[in-house]
């Protein structure tokens, strides 16, 4: 015979507040990582790139912590339902053929997924904007295609890769208003999110990323006050990140404005 238990008086729960002073427990900080190329190529003035063994690594580092790689589409929206625990964002800036030939098997034998900052404004291009270092190739239109088809986001870096800070009103709406349509006549679908070149920004940047139709943009640093989703603070990581340094950059997340917080 089974005990009714339908009626018997609950135990008291214990409030979240009577562990944290009188305040609400805070759930456990997301945060985006930011790479951009991934090759074994050794000239690297800018410090953009790491390696697939070094990036390799990385993930099993995350892997072995109960964290998983998603692109930041999949973060917003666990976000939102309040189930962020365990993941992490993983983005590539600028677009580099590496992602599909290098990076992607990796990402792929790790179960992770991420968004790709591309430029249609250089499709099948090459990182010009670099004053120095080696010339890379960048996805072509195909590239981007089939990076989509393989499960990853395809947002928008800009057009040509240009500090929006510095560039007039015509230009301005040309890289952030432009550059969404073109790509989504690549992607055949909506693009969602747009990621500031060299993570420079300001109000007036924010304010035509926010009405052009995007859902979040990402910077490195917080943006502007009342920035919200429209300057997702990022942490680099580069090929000098062993296991030590990612420890200290998850638990500095917060600390220095670079997690992102609960809704």
């Amino acid at each position: 015979m089974v005990a009714d238990i339908s009626a018997a008086p609950r135990a008291a729960e214990p409030d979240p507040r009577s562990l944290t002073g009188g305040r609400p427990r805070r759930r456990p900080a997301a945060w985006v990582a930011m790479y951009h190329s991934v090759s074994n190529c050794l000239d690297d003035p800018h410090d953009i790139t790491v390696t697939p063994g070094r990036l390799e690594r990385q993930l099993a580092w995350l892997a072995h912590r109960g964290l998983r790689g998603v692109s930041v589409r999949e973060l917003l929206a666990a976000r939102a339902r309040g189930q962020e625990a365990g993941l992490v964002g993983l983005t590539f800036d600028d677009g580099y053929t590496d992602f599909v030939t290098t990076a992607l098997p990796v990402l792929h034998r790790w179960r992770c997924t991420a968004t790709v900052f591309v430029l249609p404004g250089r499709l099948g291009g090459e990182n010009a904007w670099e004053s120095s270092g080696p010339r890379k190739p960048l996805l072509d239109a195909d590239g981007i295609r089939g990076a989509e088809a393989a499960g990853m986001e395809i947002a928008s870096h800009g057009l040509t890769h240009v500090d929006l800070t510095e560039a007039d009103d015509r230009v301005l709406h040309s890289e952030v208003t432009e550059s969404r349509r073109l790509l989504a006549g690549v992607t055949g679908g909506a693009v969602e999110g747009f990621c500031y070149p060299y993570g420079l920004l300001d109000e007036r940047a924010v304010d035509a990323v926010r009405h052009a139709g995007y859902r979040y943009a990402c910077a490195i640093t917080p943006g502007p006050a009342g920035s919200g989703d429209f300057a997702l603070p990022r942490i680099h990581l580069g090929q000098a990140d062993h296991a030590l340094r990612l420890e200290l950059k998850r638990r500095l997340a917060r600390v220095r404005g670079r997690a992102l917080e609960a809704v």
